[in-house]
């Protein structure tokens, strides 16, 4: 695959990942709303590619929280939760970029708020 087969490529906590182009292409085409759960590189570049994209920030209650989250599911070595905290505090710096924000401290609570905008989103369409 070639980068130009991305919507949206990025390292990130020192992976790759990307969405792939078609993928989106295909779900939109047959009516379907797209919801990427992406981190804020890629989330602007899908921006930039799509202006119609809506970017709705979902962050913990607090960094402190996070990090107990990360730790209490130990599935990731110590060093690699140790470098997405620290890229968590750059990409919470990022949240006013984003047209919405949602605590994610209840998760059927975010979930909810999710919905809401979807709906107030295709509503505005």
């Amino acid at each position: 695959m070639k980068q130009g087969d991305f919507l949206e490529f990025a390292r990130v906590h020192g992976f790759s990942y990307g969405t792939l182009k078609q993928e989106v292409e295909q779900k939109n085409a047959a009516g379907f709303d797209v919801i990427l759960e992406i981190d804020p590189q890629g989330a602007f570049q899908v921006k930039d590619k799509r202006n119609e994209a809506v970017l709705i920030f979902i962050k913990p209650p607090s960094l402190k929280a996070l990090e107990q989250r990360l730790r209490e599911r130990a599935t990731e070595p110590v060093e690699v939760i140790e470098r997405r905290l620290k890229d968590a505090e750059a990409e919470l710096a990022q949240e006013f970029k984003y047209k919405y924000a949602i605590i994610n401290d209840d998760v059927e609570q975010a979930a909810e708020e999710l919905a809401g905008i979807i709906e107030k989103e295709r509503e505005n369409d």
